[in-house]
């Protein structure tokens, strides 16, 4: 794609710098013509023309010589160049000289600015000299203007064929590259969509397996309950939201779900519920906080929220939430798990979403174990320098 990019940009005054090539239809077209005209060549000799064998032959040969602008049209107008010349030395240079005319149209159709302009030169030397009588006896002035008419002709031919092949090439690859773009704009679409779901579906899923394992204890079945019964209406409206925003993608551009006071609220609720105790500090309303940096910082709350109800040990969390003159930074401690557990599946998908939304508007992110603690610290700059991710557009 990137290769036809390129040429679907190339400026139009370069359409002859470079050797094309005949289609099939021009190809067979080609074969046609030469055969006729190599049939009406043997008749006339057959019927009891005039002329010599040798003369005869050179006739034929320049026009099989256009049969090699299939596969060269440089070695082509080189070979008809030699049989026109061979034929002025024996004298009957009329009879090639109109299939060099006819081979205008393949060498306008085929050739580079220097063929073209060299096989008008030389036609001009043929037409010069067969108007002083050199090459052929008792030629008409007539019919050497025949030959530069039929030449004129057939090339504006092969210039027409050439420009609505290129026309025609252009059209397909513009097709093709509006084709790419529908694909990366659907792909674009899926991956924002699988990421929505991620982000907030997979989350409240936790939450209901987590509490599911604890209905058969009687002390914690009633808050169990109420909890599975919470994040299966907090999961079907935001499935119902992610599924309206990737209906209305293309015009709504509406931001991803977010608000960083309410992601820590739901999560000290969900942790206490897990029998874990909770420290907030900081003020997530501030309104210092710019709603990018408010929208990323609820998502890397909720993600966190997934990995602790998933993998931490018993003890207290810690959410910081710190205001710098120039930045604004979350960190969320939560004690590792005595035994570390195998049982919980994990794609690594949450940290590489969390790192991306930070690194992306050239923020700072780390993740990872410290003294006994896993620790998911993350710095944004007051002024963003790149958007909020929102849904794709096409």
């Amino acid at each position: 794609m990137r290769r036809r990019s390129v040429e679907s940009k190339r400026p139009r005054r370069y359409w002859f710098d470079r050797t094309e090539s005949l289609n099939r239809a021009e190809r067979l077209s080609l074969v046609i013509f030469v055969g006729a005209l190599v049939i009406l060549d043997a008749a006339n000799y057959a019927a009891g023309s005039d002329t010599t064998i040798a003369e005869r032959m050179l006739g034929i040969a320049v026009t099989l010589a256009l049969l090699i602008y299939i596969r060269s049209p440089l070695v082509a107008t080189v070979v008809v160049g030699l049989v026109i010349s061979l034929s002025f030395l024996a004298g009957n240079a009329a009879d090639t000289v109109l299939a060099g005319a006819f081979a205008a149209l393949f060498v306008v159709r085929l050739g580079t600015t220097p063929l073209i302009m060299g096989y008008v030169g030389g036609l001009l030397i043929t037409a010069a000299l067969l108007s002083a009588g050199v090459g052929a006896e008792d030629i008409e002035p007539t019919n050497v203007a025949v030959y530069l008419v039929v030449a004129t002709v057939t090339g504006s031919i092969g210039l027409a064929l050439r420009l609505a092949y290129k026309r025609g090439h252009s059209l397909e690859l513009e097709l093709a590259e509006q084709a790419e773009r529908e694909r990366e704009a659907i792909l674009a679409e899926r991956r924002w969509i699988a990421g929505e779901l991620h982000d907030n579906i997979a989350h409240h899923l936790t939450v209901i397996s987590l509490h599911a394992q604890l209905l058969d204890d009687e002390a914690m079945r009633p808050a169990s309950q109420d909890a599975i019964r919470t994040a299966s209406k907090k999961a079907l409206n935001d499935l119902r939201f992610v599924i309206r925003l990737a209906e209305d993608a293309p015009s709504a551009g509406q931001p991803a779900l977010g608000d960083l006071a309410a992601a820590i609220e739901e999560a000290r609720g969900e942790f206490e519920a897990a029998g874990h105790t909770v420290v907030v500090e900081g003020n997530a309303k501030d309104d210092a906080i710019p709603r990018a940096v408010d929208l990323i910082f609820a998502r890397i709350v909720r993600e966190s929220a997934t990995n602790v109800l998933k993998y931490a040990g018993p003890g207290e969390i810690q959410i910081t939430l710190e205001i710098t003159a120039d930045s604004v930074i979350i960190t969320i401690r939560s004690p590792m798990p005595i035994v570390a557990r195998h049982d919980v599946p994990s794609s690594g998908t949450g940290l590489n979403r969390m790192a991306e939304r930070v690194l992306g508007i050239s923020g700072e992110f780390h993740a990872g174990p410290d003294k006994g603690f896993w620790v998911v610290r993350a710095r944004l700059p007051l002024a963003p320098s790149a958007k909020t991710p929102e849904p794709p557009k096409q």
